[in-house]
């Protein structure tokens, strides 16, 4: 989905009931996100398509979803009419898992997500994921997934210019269920790494995790590297398999270092069991 054609909801209790309430909440200007205005692991690059009135998009933004409601092939059909009805459940008002649309399976990387802060909007080239079920947990782990590298590795087989939603429906994401040692490590680090600073508070305290607490670039790296290893084993891979996956990601990137610290992680994992 994108808010241009102009996820975890608020709360009812907030006090806000219709656009102008929600809009009063906010700065009257927001930024207008696109591909670059964020990367992996980069909430918010600083590089905006635009700028826009909060008031005009909030009205518009609920008009629309209303309007795609009625649409059984839109996710906001998906979503119970309490929410649908709430301004305040905006999507554009909360962290949200957004991903370029513009990718190419020579880039350094090809798929590009980000949990990017609310109280902004964004173009079509930064398509979003709405939440209509689960929670933030699910959430940070499906985040999690999507920014490793054995992820990455399975798209640049099939993207060639665009990561389109059908592109992004091919991916095969792992999940042993809520409880699973491995999994849960993909939540907390995935959490700690997304909940960079206060704009992520509540997520954090949804998720379960501090905030800014992954900000150091050494502990950020290796979380990075271990992330990676957590979701190789939740895909099933050996050692041999993320030999693969490092040395043909690119022909120009030479992810040797990366393999070596991941390789570790690795192991540790399966010298737990």
């Amino acid at each position: 989905m994108n808010d241009a054609t102009p996820s975890s909801p608020a709360s009812a209790e907030s006090g806000i009931h219709g656009p102008e309430d929600a809009a009063s909440e906010f700065n009257e200007i927001w930024p207008v996100y696109k591909g670059t205005s964020f990367n992996l692991w980069e909430p918010d690059t600083g590089v905006y398509y635009d700028s826009a009135d909060a008031q005009t998009m909030i009205t518009h933004l609920q008009e629309k979803r209303l309007s795609q409601r009625r649409t059984r092939t839109s996710a906001f059909a998906e979503q119970d009419e309490s929410v649908a009805d709430d301004p305040a459940t905006l999507p554009c008002l909360n962290p949200r898992i957004a991903f370029r649309d513009v990718a190419r399976s020579t880039d350094t990387r090809t798929l590009i997500a980000a949990l990017i802060p609310g109280v902004r909007v964004i173009v079509h080239q930064a398509p979003y994921l709405l939440r209509t079920l689960g929670a933030g947990r699910d959430e940070a782990y499906l985040l999690g997934v999507l920014s490793s590298m054995p992820c990455d590795w399975q798209s640049r087989r099939t993207v060639e210019l665009h990561m389109t939603f059908e592109q992004f429906g091919l991916l095969s994401i792992p999940d042993p269920g809520e409880g699973h040692p491995v999994r849960d490590r993909v939540v907390e680090i995935a959490g700690r790494l997304a909940a960079v600073d206060e704009r992520f508070a509540e997520w954090a305290a949804e998720v379960g995790v501090p905030v800014g607490s992954a900000n150091d670039e050494t502990a950020k790296q290796d979380l990075i590297c271990e992330l990676d290893a957590c979701v190789a084993h939740l895909y099933g891979l050996d050692e041999d398999d993320l030999a693969v996956v490092y040395e043909t990601f690119s022909e120009t990137v030479d992810y040797s270092d990366r393999h070596a610290a991941v390789r570790t992680h690795f192991r540790k994992l399966h010298d737990c069991g």
